[in-house]
């Protein structure tokens, strides 16, 4: 097995089996929920704003261990980021999830979320990995009055 594809099943178990930012904010000031019924993922996305800064973010539900590690990832990758900063982050996930197996990535970009390179691989897997993120766009826009689905 190639070391980056070991590292993609490490920190995607790692993440399952030990999400971070897991649990349900009683004072959140945006909670939105996010579902996709191919895989039967169900995530809540909590969010405490700043002003412009996320301040707190979790998540809380249940899915496949893409959507759940992706999530997890999320979470600690955006807290104390600006709205901005949230928003171009999830522009170059979701390029990067979508781009061709053979696309060169920016690794400086995307840091972390480079281990979900490998979802490209499995395009029914990519709603899994994005779900979480556009549950996230979607409260942050003040839309998630009903549940985001990936379809």
């Amino acid at each position: 097995m190639c070391s980056s594809r070991a590292l993609y099943e490490e920190v995607i178990l790692d993440h399952n089996k030990k999400p971070r930012n897991f649990y349900p904010m009683e004072d959140a000031d945006h909670t939105i929920e996010g579902f996709n019924p191919l895989c039967g993922d169900h995530f809540t996305i909590y969010l405490k704003l700043n002003g412009e800064i996320i301040q707190e973010i979790s998540f809380h539900g249940a899915g496949c261990a893409i959507s759940k590690s992706s999530a997890s990832v999320m979470t600690t990758l955006l807290k104390g980021k600006t709205v901005k900063e949230a928003e171009k982050l999830f522009e170059h996930f979701h390029h990067m999830i979508t781009s061709a197996t053979d696309a060169e990535l920016d690794d400086k970009t995307l840091g972390k979320l480079m281990v979900f390179s490998g979802v490209r691989e499995y395009p029914v897997r990519i709603k899994c990995a994005t779900l979480a993120w556009h549950a996230l766009i979607s409260g942050l826009h003040g839309e998630g009055k009903a549940p985001v689905s990936t379809e």
